[in-house]
């Protein structure tokens, strides 16, 4: 029987598409049954024929079906892949950058940390959790990979309210370390790395390179020399392709020269998620520093100004699709699991004996062995003290939102605020309380009753 692949946001198109190039291209899974679940039935029209496209480019012979019912789509499941927003840029994102902004907080994201990344994970645990409801009761054996942000909280959420398997998905362990292969001009097919943490604050403790000849090199040192000279942006410094090339890792470099250790999250992300480098006043420190302010509103408001231009395009039935793999870990870890085939991939899972000195249940990145017997994350030890004290801010906030919405406790997403590294080194606590009363007005219904 083919394997049932369950796609959950895959109005998300263009992600859908890639994941889909990658499972497709497996031939172990050309086959497979592959369920699109979107709840705007446009975009969900769109990614059909996109899937139908990917398959025939791919020489794949799938079975595709796409649906707005979404038991209909997860019913019988092998492997669920959630991919979406809740309340999109309109009104939600837009809620999130400029409500902060009155009371003088900038953002560079907003989607993993900080009170953007809060009231994100505000919306998005109840359905993430409705979905996994849903899965208990017609799927209850699926993997639920979730690419969905904020990761930690919403796998941490999981982890205590549902009994099903799931392990967060990002690219940033394996996306840095090919950056880092072109800042080092080394091959990337000769890097070799260990890294654990938790989801865009994971840092590498061993940084290497293999070479032909048998030799192992030490990466640190060269990385070390390399923070010296000219910091490394990535692609064009115009950003023509309204995307993240252009943006300074001048961050990264600095926290690197500083902890000693290279994180795996991107200079923009990381920014907001210590009380370091965004402050009110100091101009000085965006410039030093390459950040960019509310820089993921202006990439929505770059891809929604030219969706209907790329709709257009893949919709195009004499427009060939060109198929390239992807750096997600999505497609291996399914095609692992039913061929037997091992690999190793870097994923967010509870965090049970797995890094000592973060929470007992927290959700940690770490590696994992994925075989025909599912996902095996693998027990790192400690790490080094002062890693572990700066993933402890992010975790507080973290376990606070994560509590405001199983306990229905509104206190506690003041409390998340309160303790959140960049909010707290900017606004007051009287500020904070009135900034989160107007988020969580604004936000309406998208909040859970218990916290309106």
């Amino acid at each position: 029987m083919a394997t049932k692949i369950t796609l959950v946001g895959a109005g998300s198109t263009v992600f859908a598409q890639n994941l889909l190039g990658d499972i497709l291209s497996e031939s172990a899974l050309a086959d497979a049954h592959v369920s699109l679940h979107d709840i705007d039935d446009r975009r969900l029209e769109t990614s059909r024929v996109v899937a139908e496209k990917t398959a025939r480019a791919v020489d794949a012979s799938p079975t595709i079906e796409a649906t707005t019912d979404r038991r209909r789509a997860l019913d019988g499941a092998d492997h669920v892949i959630t991919m979406f927003q809740v309340g999109g840029y309109e009104p939600s994102t837009v809620i999130d950058f400029e409500i902060p902004k009155r009371y003088g907080l900038r953002q560079t994201i907003g989607d993993t940390l900080g009170i953007g990344g809060i009231m994100r994970g505000l919306r998005t645990i109840p359905v993430l959790l409705d979905i996994c409801s849903d899965m208990e009761e017609v799927c209850p054996d699926a993997l639920l990979l979730n690419y969905v942000n904020p990761m930690s909280m919403l796998c941490w959420a999981v982890s205590r309210a549902s009994s099903i398997s799931t392990i967060g998905l990002c690219h940033s362990v394996q996306g840095t370390a090919h950056q880092l292969a072109g800042d080092l001009d080394i091959p990337f097919d000769e890097m070799r790395y260990r890294c654990a943490g938790i989801n865009h604050m994971a840092f590498y403790s061993e940084l290497e390179r293999h070479t032909p000849d048998g030799d192992v090199i030490d990466l640190y040192p060269l990385l070390a020399e390399r923070a010296q000279g000219d910091i490394p942006s990535r692609g064009d410094p115009d950003r023509s392709d309204g995307g993240t090339e252009g943006l300074s890792d001048a961050v990264r470099y600095e926290v690197f020269r500083r902890l000693g250790r290279f994180v795996t999250e991107s200079s923009e992300h990381f920014a907001e998620y210590v009380p370091w480098f965004i402050k009110e006043g100091r101009s000085d420190l965006l410039d030093e520093f390459g950040i960019p302010l509310d820089e993921y509103p202006r990439r929505c408001v770059n891809q929604i100004a030219g969706w209907q231009e790329l709709r257009d395009r893949l919709e195009d039935p004499d427009a060939e699709l060109t198929v390239r793999r992807s750096e997600e870990y999505g497609a291996g870890i399914i095609h692992s699991i039913v061929t037997g085939e091992p690999r190793v991939v870097y994923g967010n899972v509870a965090n049970r004996g797995l890094i000592d000195n973060l929470p007992e249940g927290c959700c940690v990145e770490v590696p994992c062995l994925v075989d025909d017997s599912g996902v095996h994350p693998e027990a790192v030890g400690k790490i080094e003290p002062h890693l572990a004290a700066l993933m402890q801010t992010n975790i507080n906030v973290q376990g606070l939102t994560v509590e405001a919405v199983l306990s229905g406790r509104r206190d506690h997403v003041y409390h998340a605020a309160m303790v959140d590294p960049h909010t707290a080194a900017e606004l007051d606590i009287a500020q904070i309380w009135a900034m989160c009363d107007e988020l969580l007005e604004a936000h309406g219904d998208y909040i859970p009753a218990a916290l309106r």
